[in-house]
């Protein structure tokens, strides 16, 4: 048995057009369009990387994209500075200021300074704490896309067993939320989880954020499981997830390549969560399955 690969570039696609149609409509009844600022600190060459991608699916969606980038040497105060002249201009929906930051600054110290009704990364407490306890706020982008195409690949959730391996704020925590959420029933492991590949085994889906090359192999997983890998490893042999893809596609039923899985699903849910903003800023009704 081969697994089916599941293509998160053509779901991304598929969702960033619907996104794009909304915001021609929105911008025909409010007399805007959405806006998201990007603030990049440093000159990382990854996250420089990512930074142009948003910059394109922002324009390409039809929305206003304000980029900043400011030198390595910015100090905190200046960062909080420019954070709040983004949280009070009204053309301005969503804020995303991308990680890691340099040394001198404290990373919670902004994530906590952006306002929770423009934080489309989904990382400030307060959003935290809405989906924890079941409230409407902004879900973190990747974890939601990983829920969406599971929902596209195995349609209800309910009563399957999950396994999210990785326990990080970004990821794991999140994901296990939307699960639970899904009435899926849930366990987080991680580096400290005994007898790791037993528990992985029993799961319908596995959820792979541990950052580990390679790290899940075929004989982990329960026949058939459905497999989303967010794992982005930077390898000799070139980019890798923390599934072993070739084994694992022996055994699962479904499965995320890397890349082109989760990737464009993360970019896709944050141009979904800008326009949201903008949306519920305006008072503007959509659909809400988007």
């Amino acid at each position: 048995m081969t697994a089916k690969r599941i293509d998160g570039k053509a779901a991304a696609q598929g969702i960033r057009d619907r996104i794009a149609t909304e915001v021609d409509a929105f911008r025909q009844q409010v007399g805007r369009v959405p806006g998201l600022a990007v603030v990049l600190v440093g000159d990382d060459s990854a996250s420089a990387v990512y930074v142009r991608s948003k910059a394109r699916a922002t324009e390409q969606a039809g929305m206003q994209g304000f980029e900043h980038r400011l030198s390595a040497t910015t100090s905190q105060d200046e960062l909080v500075a420019l954070v709040d002249r983004l949280n009070a201009d009204p053309a301005v929906d969503g804020i995303l200021v991308q990680l890691p930051l340099p040394p001198q600054i404290d990373e919670q110290v902004i994530i906590t300074r952006i306002s929770p009704d423009k934080d489309v990364d989904g990382f400030h407490p307060v959003n935290a704490g809405r989906l924890a306890i079941g409230l409407h706020g902004f879900v973190p982008c990747t974890p939601l896309g990983c829920l969406r195409l599971l929902q596209a690949e195995l349609g209800e959730l309910s009563g399957k067993d999950a396994v999210v391996v990785g326990r990080s704020n970004i990821v794991g925590k999140p994901m296990a939320l939307l699960l639970l959420r899904e009435s899926c029933t849930v366990t987080i492991a991680h580096s400290r989880t005994r007898n790791l590949p037993e528990v992985v085994r029993r799961a319908d889906i596995v959820v792979a954020a541990v950052g580990r090359p390679n790290m899940i192999t075929g004989d982990w997983l329960k026949p058939g499981a459905t497999v989303i890998d967010v794992g982005i490893n930077r390898t000799e042999a070139g980019l890798v997830g923390d599934v072993d893809f070739t084994s694992a596609s022996e055994i699962a039923g479904a499965i995320t390549p890397v890349p082109g899985g989760v990737g464009p699903m993360t970019i896709a849910m944050l141009i979904r969560n800008t326009f949201v903003s903008a949306a519920r800023r305006e008072g503007y009704s959509y659909e809400k399955s988007l």
